[in-house]
């Protein structure tokens, strides 16, 4: 399933960028997150609670944040399983700013299976998109309050 959408900051491209790196606003930001703890250089160990629809799962992972070139981009890996089956998923995030307004571009690609992926199968590009959006919607209330 691909992923992709851009999201636009009213804010310096540096301020998104580290509130990116950030593992308390990233904690904070991720939906249904329940530990968030380093391992190591930009790796975490991730728990959360997601539901899809009539499936809800509880999952634990691993998130990392590889090929790092500030401020351009970087690449996000995520890899979970849980009760509901397995998530492996990579996003590039791309920065670009003008005017002081900072776009974010994500583009990636994620693989389900599992319960959810059948189940779900129909529905899950609404869920991944709904989810994105809830984590940049926060992202967003983090960066731009006064």
């Amino acid at each position: 399933m691909k992923v992709q959408n851009t999201y636009e900051f009213n804010a310096p491209l540096e301020k998104v960028w580290d509130a990116l790196q950030s593992p308390e606003i990233l904690s904070n930001c991720i939906p249904g997150c329940e530990k968030f703890d380093p391992e190591g250089e930009n790796s975490y160990l991730l728990s959360m609670r997601v539901k899809v629809a009539a499936v809800t799962g509880k999952y634990s992972g691993k998130v990392s944040i590889k090929d790092i070139t500030f401020p351009k981009q970087y690449t996000m890996e995520v890899e979970g399983k849980g009760s509901g089956g397995t998530v492996k998923a990579t996003g590039v995030l791309s920065f670009s700013e003008n005017n002081g307004i900072t776009a974010v571009d994500v583009e990636g690609e994620a693989r389900v299976s599992g319960i959810v992926a059948r189940v779900g199968q129909r529905i899950l590009g609404g869920a991944s998109k709904m989810l994105m959006n809830q984590f940049f919607t926060c992202l967003t209330s983090k960066i731009e309050k006064p």
